[in-house]
């Protein structure tokens, strides 16, 4: 009996540490998201990109990225509300290497578009920094 409560209070300490560092690892990541929304949302894109992570410029060129947002994100108008719907660490993603990844989701307001879902992937970049790997609105 006192092994199996010394083992549940070890697998729980453990359990509790790795959830401790997921969060930080999700608000790290959420912090990023919303510092990088803000510049899409400025109509900053060429920013945006340089600010984006190797892989996402790797990806996608720059003056390929201005113009995908000015005919997608700009014609929907200004926020009008934004609100975090989800934020999950993740080690694996389909389509990409594995890394540390968050997927954060907004359930956002615009002008022109009432509702709609806003995806943002940062992901840990080769520096070790958190930068945007991937944005998608649906």
């Amino acid at each position: 009996m006192k092994r199996k409560i010394s083992v549940l209070i070890v697998s729980g300490i453990f359990l509790t540490t790795i959830g401790c560092i997921a969060g930080e690892k999700e608000k790290t990541a959420v912090s990023e998201a919303e510092a990088w929304l803000a510049l899409v949302d400025d109509g900053k894109y060429q920013d945006s990109w340089k600010g984006a992570s190797g892989s996402f410029r790797n990806a996608v060129r720059m003056m390929q990225w201005d113009h995908t947002m000015k005919s997608v994100r700009k014609p929907l108008g200004k926020i009008l509300k934004r609100g975090l719907k989800s934020a999950t660490y993740k080690t694996s993603l389909p389509g990409v290497p594995d890394g540390e990844y968050v997927v954060v989701q907004y359930s956002t307001s615009f002008e022109n578009k009432k509702s709609a879902i806003e995806t943002i992937i940062p992901m840990v970049d080769s520096d070790g920094g958190w930068r945007v790997s991937g944005y998608f609105i649906k």
